[in-house]
């Protein structure tokens, strides 16, 4: 790194370890006295989840709760939970899921104190102030959004994802226990950690801006620094070692808490350096596949990677050590992409753009829309309009090194 710059959004508190749920029989009151309850309707049935409900109720807090939670978070599922919340005069917002959940009762959160309309909040800095109180208690280790200023949603009238961005929509506190993942499949599993890695890879080699004392209230996610930089190393080292184990062993109380601790790291790392290239060409991708998340971001990621190792060449070196690798700067970096994709590949993760049903005539497409993704485009520490086809198209085929050819996956490859 450069010029030494470091900053930080993040929730007024973060309780992490087996068993910490428990510490929301104190929390609760601390922020409300009616409650909404958002839930993944997988876990609305479980022991875990009655045992939460009742924590809240012993401690004199009214809950209501709301299930009908949608993967990817179709907007008319938000105004549900509006008007659910507003319903039960909610003071307090409990969100006990995955990212989608946590994401609605963020914008939930934010409808019930401001107002408005949806679309009235898409960009940066559009949430005028704080919103409702809100615990996360993640039940996926992945998204990060227990600590993160995002919520990204799905607007049927865009072809695209869509991303809210603003400080006041961090959690109030997140609660992260490890046991709360262990009914996980392997599949969610997988894709969550994908998810995480990605976060972590991201915001580790993003674009170091110029620093000023503006940059902070200019963007939401300013590049990265010194503070996201030390959690997304952690972050990765903890996915790398725990992932593979929590995949093939669900019970792996251990790998479990590794890969929730790497979540953390990843979501306080992105949440302020932001991420890049690869989530910006999922969410076009995404909104036309239906796939999960953390499967498109993971396939795509190595061949991002790739793309951008001539301009962080330290970096992917010390991922790759992560990985295993020994050697130089230059020589592991260059094994770094393949690594990640090999790792992410040992967890299902797939490789290419047909293994996702993603058409290869809509490729054109899908790199105007990430493009368009500017919060997340302009973070790649290399200008992602000289590449974006060219890392579809090489994803297309399933060769890392066509990133650095004109690729079409309809044409002759041509050197550059």
């Amino acid at each position: 790194m450069g010029e030494l710059f470091a900053a930080l959004r993040a929730p007024s508190e973060i309780i992490f370890g087996a068993g910490q749920r428990s510490a929301l029989s104190w929390l609760g009151p601390r922020l409300g006295t009616r409650a909404f309850i958002c839930v993944d309707p997988y876990f609305a049935t479980s022991e875990e989840f009655t045992e939460l409900v009742a924590l809240v109720e012993t401690a004199g807090v009214a809950a209501a709760i709301f299930s009908d939670v949608v993967p990817e978070l179709p907007t008319d599922s938000i105004l549900a939970a509006v008007e659910a919340a507003r319903s039960h005069e909610a003071d307090l917002f409990i969100a006990v899921g995955g990212g989608s959940c946590i994401d609605l009762a963020k914008v939930a959160a934010c409808l019930l104190a401001h107002g408005g309309d949806i679309g009235d909040y898409y960009g940066e800095f559009r949430v005028p102030g704080p919103i409702l109180p809100l615990i996360a208690i993640p039940t996926t280790a992945g998204t990060g959004s227990e600590v993160t200023p995002v919520a990204v949603i799905t607007d049927p009238r865009r072809e695209t994802k869509v991303g809210i961005s603003s400080p006041y929509l961090i959690p109030t506190v997140a609660i992260c226990d490890p046991e709360l993942t262990l009914t996980c499949p392997p599949g969610v599993t997988a894709s969550a950690g994908a998810d995480a890695l990605s976060h972590c890879i991201e915001s580790y080699t993003a674009i170091s801006r110029e620093t000023n004392s503006a940059l902070a209230g200019e963007r939401v996610f300013v590049g990265r620094g010194e503070l996201t930089d030390s959690f997304a190393l952690a972050g990765i080292s903890a996915i790398a070692q725990g992932l593979q184990r929590a995949y093939t062993d669900a019970s792996d109380l251990e790998a479990r808490a590794l890969v929730m601790y790497g979540s953390l790291m990843g979501g306080l790392a992105f949440g302020t350096a932001g991420t890049a290239a690869a989530h910006a060409l999922q969410y076009p991708i995404g909104a036309m596949t239906h796939t999960p998340h953390g499967v498109g971001v993971g396939m795509l990621l190595p061949y991002v990677m790739e793309y951008n190792r001539e301009e962080r060449v330290t970096e992917l070196a010390e991922i790759a050590r992560r990985f295993g690798a020994v050697g130089d700067d230059e020589s592991v970096a260059a094994l770094a992409p393949q690594l990640v994709q090999d790792f992410l590949a040992s967890v299902g993760i797939p490789s290419t753009l047909d293994a996702i049903g993603f058409p290869t005539d809509r490729v054109g497409w899908a790199a105007e829309q990430g493009l368009a993704a500017v919060r997340l485009s302009e973070n790649n520490p290399r200008p992602l309009a000289d590449g974006a086809v060219s890392i579809l198209g090489a994803a297309a085929i399933g060769r890392l090194d066509a990133v650095h050819e004109r690729v079409h996956p309809t044409a002759k490859v041509e050197k550059v």
